[in-house]
């Protein structure tokens, strides 16, 4: 049944659904996307998470299922784990993780047992939830020790993350970041890691299509395993993966399934086969260097304004801007720019005295934007809006007029594969 049937199909059985998804469809062709953590995919990926697929069963690894009937779904499983492999230059690749917080349970349960000692980013200073925050399983079932960034350049203190390393001797020395804008020394890391004897675990969620796309340092061949997600930079479906060393391959395997997971979805492993044949394509070498050019036109626009960013600009797709001067909260900034039709999301800074749901800044992420191939002119305007709702949040002349400048650039650029 092609998009168009489907659509059809589910209006005519359920209206009211199909009503709500096109009321989303008006709300994302309307506004420009400045969250990091969200990407537009094509109609090739769409299409094979609206496949059949998503009616067969198959616990197991290919050749090795619970289920009858899996032949098919094993060949695609294995095209999407060769094409990961081939993408990121990987020995192993789990492609089954439901998200890229499973992905790094399964790592966390793989390599270490309960109660061990964990090094990570902390979650105020740009780290993830599952990198030892102690409202997640990371911080509830490991000792969790974290690092951060300096205080004045806000980039990470390598020489601190080494002096906890040699002095706690963790068990599982974490690297990457939800919301860091700079390049990450890998292979400091992998010496650190060394040092202290302790594996390397790199979560390149946000990341991934950067580093598939050749514009940031690749971590695969200094990690012991490297996780991620599809969603993001990538531009596939919601989605988690684990890249590894051969030699840890069977525990990372066992970590999935059973060991975290049951069945796999196999219509979004498809999807992630399209996204992965996607990032092999000269095209999105380009892409992905349109995204850090996009982050770094904000950035200087942004600081052109007046505005400070953190570290003083950006190295991949995301731009944190400091909101102390303007004295509003992260909070107040993503509602009015929310009003306005712009789409970002408030984010703690570095030693930011605020909590997470309020936060003193603001994360804005290019990646959405440049899929609908924003031009140069049209992101600086996107910048010099934001500055402009930033500065008077509350007036309701400003919000419209920002509103209906921001329809119009939303209509010359249609979201990609969305009917």
């Amino acid at each position: 049944m092609n998009p168009g049937a489907q659509a059809d199909s589910l209006r005519s059985f359920d209206p009211e659904l199909a009503s709500l998804i096109q009321r989303e469809h008006e709300r994302q062709s309307s506004t420009i996307d400045l969250i990091a953590s969200e990407n537009h995919v094509s109609h090739s990926v769409r299409a094979a998470l609206g496949s059949l697929l998503t009616d067969k069963y198959a616990e197991g690894y290919p050749g090795r299922r619970y289920y009858s009937g899996c032949g098919v779904v094993d060949d695609i499983e294995t095209l999407t784990v060769d094409r990961a492999k081939a993408v990121f230059g990987s020995e192993h690749a789990n492609v089954q993780p439901h998200s890229g917080s499973q992905a790094n349970f399964a790592v966390y349960q793989a390599l270490i047992p309960p109660g061990s000692t964990i090094l990570g980013m902390d979650l105020s200073h740009g780290g993830h939830l599952t990198h030892g925050a102690e409202v997640s399983f990371s911080g509830k079932f490991f000792r969790s020790m974290t690092y951060g960034v300096d205080r004045k350049t806000h980039r990470i203190d390598y020489d601190h993350v080494r002096a906890l390393a040699l002095h706690h001797r963790p068990s599982l020395i974490i690297a990457g970041a939800s919301s860091y804008p700079r390049i990450i020394d890998f292979s400091i890391f992998g010496d650190i890691a060394r040092e202290a004897g302790a594996p390397l675990m790199v979560d390149v969620a946000h990341i991934a299509g950067l580093i598939a796309g050749g514009v940031h340092p690749s971590p695969v061949p200094v990690a012991d395993v490297v996780t991620g997600t599809t969603q993001k930079t990538l531009r596939g479906p919601r989605g988690g993966f684990i890249l590894s060393k051969a030699s840890h391959s069977s525990k990372i395997d066992s970590a999935v399934f059973p060991g975290s997971q049951g069945g796999p979805l196999m219509h979004v492993i498809a999807a992630k086969a399209v996204c992965f044949r996607e990032a092999l394509l000269p095209s999105f070498s380009e892409y992905a260097r349109s995204i850090v050019e996009n982050s770094r036109i904000i950035a200087q626009q942004v600081m052109d304004e007046g505005l400070r960013v953190i570290s003083g600009g950006t190295d991949n797709h995301l731009v944190l801007v400091d909101l102390a001067s303007l004295n509003i909260t992260g909070k107040e900034a993503e509602l009015a720019l929310e009003r306005a039709g712009i789409v970002a999301n408030r984010n703690k800074i570095p030693y930011d005295t605020r909590s997470a749901m309020v936060a003193g800044g603001l994360r804005v992420g290019t990646a959405a934007i440049t899929t609908r191939n924003f031009g140069v002119d049209e992101v600086v305007t996107i910048a010099q809006l934001i500055c402009q709702v930033l500065r008077d949040p509350s007036s309701e002349s400003l919000r419209a007029r920002v509103q209906s400048r921001v329809r119009e650039m939303c209509e010359r650029h249609p979201i990609p594969g969305a009917d």
